[in-house]
């Protein structure tokens, strides 16, 4: 699998919607629990930064993975963080590396394709959770949602979904699959990562 390019399509695409956002959009409800439309981008950004600098080494630098604000131009800011961390995977001799995640362990270091095989799962979410607040649909190919659906069944489950900030929640109830307009493969996909694919933004939200 080239992890590296289906990355690149869902972190493309991540972009596509959110310069789908209007300036009056950025206090949109989620389906990130608690997390407005700008909060999420923000996490986003955040994580492509922080996965840039694990790209070159520089991953243990607790500093580098922390939160930080968007700005006024929110859509530029995110394009911005999703190029770096894409050029960051795309430097020479990157593939052959590891990569330190702290926020996944302060112990265990990473081979790059397991790395940005996590960046990749999380941005095939993040797109619909974005595509979702805005009313829009993803466009996904369909290699890239196969390609994530083994990565999403190979999410440990347990506890540590139940607990504050966790990236996923609980799996939902497999017959709750259908997504409107898109692919069965990406209904297991949310499911499995504790998304409900019938998600809509809350009436005036």
């Amino acid at each position: 699998m080239d992890i590296a390019r289906f990355d690149r399509a869902a972190v493309l695409e991540s972009v596509r919607v959110v310069e789908r956002a209007a300036p009056g959009d950025w206090d949109r409800p989620t389906p990130c629990e608690r997390w407005t439309l700008r909060l999420l981008v923000e996490h986003m950004g955040a994580q492509h930064i922080g996965f840039a600098a694990a790209a070159r080494g520089e991953g243990a630098d607790p500093s580098v993975w922390e939160p930080r604000p968007a700005g006024e131009d929110p859509v530029a800011w995110y394009r911005g963080t999703a190029h770096a961390v894409l050029d960051g995977f795309a430097r020479p001799g990157v593939m052959e590396g590891r990569f330190t995640l702290p926020e996944i362990s302060t112990e265990a270091t990473f081979a790059a394709t397991t790395a940005i095989g996590f960046h990749f799962i999380d941005y095939v979410v993040h797109s619909w959770d974005v595509a979702a607040a805005l009313g829009v649909r993803t466009a996904l190919p369909p290699a890239v949602v196969e390609a994530a659906l083994p990565i999403a069944l190979r999410v440990p489950g347990g506890a540590r979904r139940e607990l504050p900030g966790a990236a996923f929640r609980p799996a939902l109830d497999p017959g709750d699959r259908a997504v409107a307009g898109g692919s069965g493969t990406l209904g297991l996909i949310l499911t499995t990562l504790g998304r409900s694919p019938k998600w809509r933004p809350p009436q005036g939200g």
